[in-house]
C-alpha cells in the first residue's frame, strides 16, 4: 500500500511538469458561415481552417487571433440540419481582450451585433468591460487591456462547489489559481485558473453563485482541449483525482481512429468536459 501511495504521489506531480496549454474551446453553432462572418467582421478573428465531413453530416471551423501552434482558438461545429442549441445555465462566457473596448463595441454595433452590457468599469473595480451576444446566443466578455499575447483569454463556467473544483483542476490538470475575487454583495466568487499569469494566457474562469449547486449543461458548449506530452500518464492522474473528487474518464487514452492523434477525455465533478491532446500529434495534424 505504501508503494502505491508513493507512486501515486509521484504521478500527481506529472501535470505540473508536463508541457500544457489551452488549445481550443469546442461548441456547436446553427449556421457556420453566419458565425464565421460575425467573428471575423465583429471580433477581428481569422478563419484558420475549415473542414466539411459530409459522410458524418458535420462541418467545423477554427478561428482565433493567431496560428493554432501557439494560440488558443475556437472550434465551431455545425451538425447538418441543426439550426439552434440550448446553451443551458452553466456555461458563462468566452472573453476577448482589446486595447479599446469602446471602439470594438461601436464596430460590433455598426455591424448589427447585440450589446448586452455597455462598456463601463466593472462593479467595484477599474477594468473596462462590455458584453456581447453572438448570433447563437453565446456571450463574449470584452476586456480592456493594453496588449496581450492571447486576446482570446477566458472560458467561464459555473460550478456548484468552488473549493472542490479548484482542487480538481489543480490536481487533474496542473492548473494554478492566478486570481480570486469574492463579491459578497453580488453573492458570487470567481477564480481564474491558468498555466501562466492572467494577462499572458488563456484562463479557465470558474464562477460560484452562493447557494447554487447545480446548473443545466444544455447541448451547445462541448469542451476545452488542452495539450499534453503523454495522454496515458495524464489519464492515470485524472483517474486518481476522480476517485477522490468526482468526475469520470469518458474516453480512455489512445489514438482517434483514422486520425492517429492520441487523446483522452473526462468530465469534472460538475460534468464539464476536457479533452487532453498529444502535443506532437496535434502539431502533425496541423501540418
Amino acid at each position: 500500500m505504501a508503494e502505491a501511495t508513493q507512486s501515486n504521489a509521484e504521478l500527481l506531480e506529472w501535470p505540473k511538469k508536463d508541457k500544457r496549454r489551452f488549445l481550443h474551446a469546442v461548441y456547436r453553432v446553427g449556421d457556420l458561415d453566419r458565425t464565421i462572418k460575425f467573428y471575423t467582421e465583429c471580433f477581428g478573428m481569422k478563419l484558420l481552417r475549415k473542414r466539411d465531413v459530409p459522410e458524418e453530416k458535420f462541418a467545423n471551423a477554427f478561428l482565433g487571433y493567431g496560428p493554432e501552434q501557439s494560440h488558443f482558438v475556437v472550434e465551431l461545429t455545425y451538425n447538418y440540419g441543426v439550426t439552434s442549441y440550448d446553451i443551458g445555465t452553466g456555461f458563462g462566457h468566452f472573453a476577448i481582450s482589446t486595447p479599446d473596448v469602446y471602439k470594438l463595441v461601436e464596430n460590433i454595433r455598426a455591424k448589427g451585433g447585440n450589446i448586452t452590457r455597455e462598456p463601463a468599469p466593472v462593479t467595484g473595480g477599474i477594468s473596462v468591460i462590455a458584453f456581447v451576444k453572438d448570433p447563437d446566443g453565446y456571450i463574449f466578455e470584452l476586456i480592456q487591456r493594453p496588449s496581450t499575447p492571447e486576446p482570446l483569454c477566458q472560458v467561464m463556467l459555473r460550478v456548484g462547489d468552488l473549493e472542490r473544483s479548484i482542487k480538481f483542476y489543480e490536481k487533474a490538470l496542473g492548473l494554478r489559481v492566478v486570481k480570486r475575487a469574492d463579491r459578497p454583495q453580488q453573492k458570487y466568487t470567481i477564480v481564474m485558473l491558468g498555466y501562466a499569469d492572467e494577462q499572458e494566457t488563456t484562463v479557465l474562469e470558474l464562477t460560484y453563485n452562493y447557494g447554487v449547486t447545480e446548473y443545466t449543461k444544455g447541448n451547445a458548449y462541448a469542451q476545452v482541449a488542452i495539450s499534453t506530452d503523454d495522454v496515458y500518464k495524464s489519464a492515470e492522474v485524472v483517474n486518481i483525482v476522480t476517485q477522490e473528487l468526482g468526475g469520470k474518464i469518458t474516453r480512455e487514452p489512445g489514438p482517434i481512429p483514422g486520425l492517429n492523434t492520441k487523446i483522452t477525455s473526462f468530465l469534472d465533478p460538475d460534468g464539464w468536459k476536457t479533452v487532453l491532446v498529444d502535443n506532437e500529434d496535434f502539431l502533425k495534424e496541423l501540418e
